[in-house]
């Protein structure tokens, strides 16, 4: 089976985990730091912060940006349920607006009619690996002093315009979680340039804590041990060559399937790169999808569906108020996207099981 995800782990991650073991130093303590420093350089900004999910990241940021009860906050029904749930936990209402059709990620040109006084701050998603429309996102922002939190979980290495996703936003956050582009099993990164919000950050996820047994606020154990932050350390060292794998693999898909009716491949919009966290296709109207997938896994090719559902159509954000029909576009794509491989180790024999898998499941139908 050409599986859907597969983790690179070599001898330098093995190595690092046994070196912290034999440390002694098992919690967060100077792998996590290291991993601080080197992430912050990678991204370009002034600090990076380790946690331990993606999911904590984004609880983290919307408490550093004042996020409180009663707020309001602009993001996406299409994404990981991750992406809306620290919202609610601040008690902040999410606020959604539909997709973009073509590129699957927030519709710009729809955000500033959701604005209202309520409004704190907005969590664009780059949904896939491909970052969104950070210019119009930004001079939204800037228009309406409000904050942005970066929902970069699937993007590390993405740029648009030359920058980096994790600086975009006043925001970056980042997952590491094992199927990630680089992963540590269960990890997550902030990223910002601000010190004020940095040290908001490492108070949050420390309990609270500003001092030893000092605590100003309300905080979690978010914080990352040393163990995961070994395995993180080396994984970022080979983000180059990973996502140069993937985009390979990508743009060999595109070949092998462009010509192929029934399906559409991935669009990649102008002034950004893809690091393809997930290769997306999109299936015509009609085809049906469960015997789809149901064929390419009969024929040895792993696939997904990312996601199967919208947010608001589930029970504890439907309750806010919103109904199936709210949001079509995202209705629409989710019920006809599904995510093929196209992870490192996929070889040039494999997009060529997997495109002929796609062609014969088509016309299987």
């Amino acid at each position: 089976m050409i599986n859907i995800a597969a983790p690179v782990i070599d001898s330098e991650e093995r190595r690092a985990v046994n070196e912290v073991i034999e440390s002694g130093m098992l919690a967060q303590g100077p792998k996590v730091a290291e991993l601080e420093k080197s992430w912050a350089e990678y991204c370009g900004v002034k600090h990076a912060l380790a946690v331990n999910s993606g999911t904590a990241a984004i609880h983290c940021a919307l408490y550093a940006a004042g996020v409180k009860e009663g707020d309001e906050v602009i993001t996406t029904p299409y994404s990981f349920i991750a992406t809306i749930n620290p919202i609610l936990m601040l008690g902040a209402h999410p606020v959604l607006v539909d997709i973009d059709e073509e590129t699957f990620n927030i519709d710009t040109s729809k955000i500033e009619a959701a604005i209202t006084e309520k409004t704190k701050a907005i969590v664009p998603v780059d949904l896939y690996g491909q970052p969104c429309d950070w210019a119009e996102l930004q001079e939204i922002a800037k228009k309406h002093d409000l904050k942005i939190i970066e929902d970069a979980c699937q993007a590390i290495g993405a740029e648009y315009q030359g920058v980096k996703a994790g600086a975009l936003g006043d925001f970056g956050c980042f997952s590491l979680y094992a199927t990630k582009n680089i992963m540590c099993g269960e990890g997550g990164v902030v990223t910002t340039n601000s010190d004020e919000a940095a040290a908001a950050v490492r108070s949050f996820r420390q309990h609270g804590m500003v001092a030893p047994y000092e605590y100003a606020d309300l905080g979690y154990n978010y914080r990352m041990s040393d163990l995961h932050g070994s395995i993180a350390v080396e994984q970022l060292k080979k983000v180059a060559s990973f996502t140069k794998k993937r985009q390979e693999n990508a743009h060999k898909l595109d070949r092998a399937l462009m010509n192929i009716q029934g399906i559409t491949i991935p669009t990649i919009s102008n002034n950004r790169t893809h690091v393809y966290h997930q290769y997306t296709i999109l299936l015509d109207k009609g085809i049906k999808r469960d015997e789809f997938i149901a064929g390419l896994r009969e024929k040895g090719v792993g696939a997904g569906i990312y996601y199967p559902k919208p947010l608001h159509i589930y029970p504890h954000i439907a309750k806010l108020g919103y109904k199936v029909g709210d949001f079509p576009v995202a209705e629409d794509l989710a019920a006809r996207v599904v995510s093929l491989p196209v992870h490192p180790k996929v070889t040039d024999e494999d997009i060529e099981v997997i495109a002929a898998a796609i062609k014969e499941s088509i016309n299987g139908q």
